[in-house]
C-alpha cells in the first residue's frame, strides 16, 4: 500500500504539468490531444515491439479496452479545451470535481451503495470550487468544459478500476492509447472542419514538438504505468481524490509561468484549501481502513 501511494503521488506530481503543456502548446485542443494520443501509442508500440511484450488480446477484449481509450481521448480534449478558453488554474480545478463524479459514478456502474463520507469528501471539493469561481461569467465556457472533462475522467478510472484486474499496466495502457487514437482519428475531420481549422495550423512547430514529446512520454506513458499499478490496491475514489492535488502543482507552476495569480482573490486560496483538506481526510481514512484490515 506504501508503494502504490509513492507511486500514486508521483502520478499525481507529473499530472500537474500536463496543464502547463497544454497552455504552452500553440494547437488546438483537439490537435492537441490527437499528437499526444499517437507519440505515446507509437512510442509504446516500438516499446513493445523491440522488448517482446506485445500482447495479444482477443478482439472481444480489445474493444472493451479500447472503449476507455476513447473516453480517456475525449477528457483531454474537453480538458486542454477548458485551459484554451479560460486559463491553466480553472482547467485544472474544474478537474477536481473527477472525485464528485466518481463517487456517483462508481456506485451506479459496479453496483454498490453510496458512500456517505465520499460524497461529503466531494461536496468538500466542490464548495471549494464554488469559492474559487464564484460562478465567474468571464470563464463561462471554460468552467463547462472542465466539468464535462472531470465527468470523462471519473468514467474512465472507474472502467480501470475493472480492467486492471484482468490485463497487466502496460498492455492495458497500450491498447488503450491505440485505440484512443483511431477514435479520435475517425472523429478529427469533423471537428476541424467544425472549428474552421486551417491546414497551416495541423502542423506543431519545432517548440511544440519538443512540448509533445514531453507532454507524451513523461506525462502520458509513465504517469499511465504509475497510475494503473497504483489503482491494483487503492480504490478509484482514492485515486481520482488525490488528483485533486493535481491543481495546486498547476497553479504554483501557472503562478510563476503565467502570472495568473493577479486574477485571483482570498476566496481561491480559501477554495484551494478545502480542496486540499478533502484529501488530506480521505488519505486519513484509507490509512486507518488498512490498519484495521491489518488486525483481523
Amino acid at each position: 500500500m506504501k508503494k502504490a501511494f509513492i507511486q500514486l503521488h508521483l502520478a499525481v506530481f507529473l499530472a500537474g504539468f500536463t496543464g502547463i503543456l497544454g497552455k504552452l502548446i500553440t494547437l488546438n485542443e483537439g490537435l492537441l490531444t490527437w499528437y499526444r494520443l499517437l507519440i505515446s501509442a507509437v512510442t509504446l508500440y516500438l516499446i513493445f515491439l523491440w522488448r517482446g511484450l506485445l500482447k495479444k488480446v482477443p478482439f472481444k477484449d480489445v474493444m472493451i479496452i479500447g472503449s476507455n481509450g476513447a473516453i480517456i481521448g475525449l477528457h483531454w480534449i474537453f480538458f486542454y479545451g477548458s485551459i484554451k478558453y479560460a486559463n491553466v488554474s480553472i482547467g485544472v480545478v474544474c478537474f477536481s470535481l473527477t472525485s464528485l463524479f466518481t463517487a456517483i459514478f462508481d456506485p451506479l456502474i459496479n453496483r454498490r451503495r453510496f458512500d456517505v463520507a465520499e460524497m461529503l469528501l466531494s461536496l468538500l471539493t466542490l464548495l471549494g470550487i464554488l469559492l474559487i469561481f464564484q460562478f465567474n461569467t468571464e470563464y463561462r465556457t471554460g468552467i463547462i468544459l472542465g466539468i464535462i472533462s472531470s465527468m470523462f475522467a471519473a468514467l474512465f478510472t472507474v472502467f480501470n478500476k475493472r480492467l486492471v484486474k484482468r490485463f497487466d499496466t502496460y498492455t492495458l495502457g497500450f491498447y488503450e492509447l491505440m485505440i484512443g487514437t483511431l477514435c479520435i482519428t475517425l472523429l478529427l475531420p469533423f471537428y476541424l472542419f467544425n472549428t474552421h481549422t486551417p491546414l497551416s495550423a495541423f502542423i506543431p512547430s519545432w517548440q511544440d514538438a519538443l512540448y509533445l514529446i514531453a507532454l507524451s512520454w513523461i506525462c502520458t506513458i509513465w504517469l499511465y504505468a504509475l497510475n494503473l499499478d497504483a489503482l491494483k490496491k487503492i480504490s478509484a475514489f482514492t485515486v481520482n481524490l488525490c488528483f485533486n492535488l493535481e491543481p495546486v502543482y498547476s497553479i504554483l507552476l501557472a503562478f510563476l509561468l503565467f502570472h495568473e495569480n493577479k486574477y485571483l482573490g482570498w476566496t481561491f486560496y480559501v477554495g484551494l484549501f478545502c480542496i486540499m483538506l478533502s484529501v488530506a481526510l480521505q488519505m486519513w481514512r484509507v490509512g486507518k481502513q488498512t490498519k484495521g484490515e491489518g488486525l483481523h
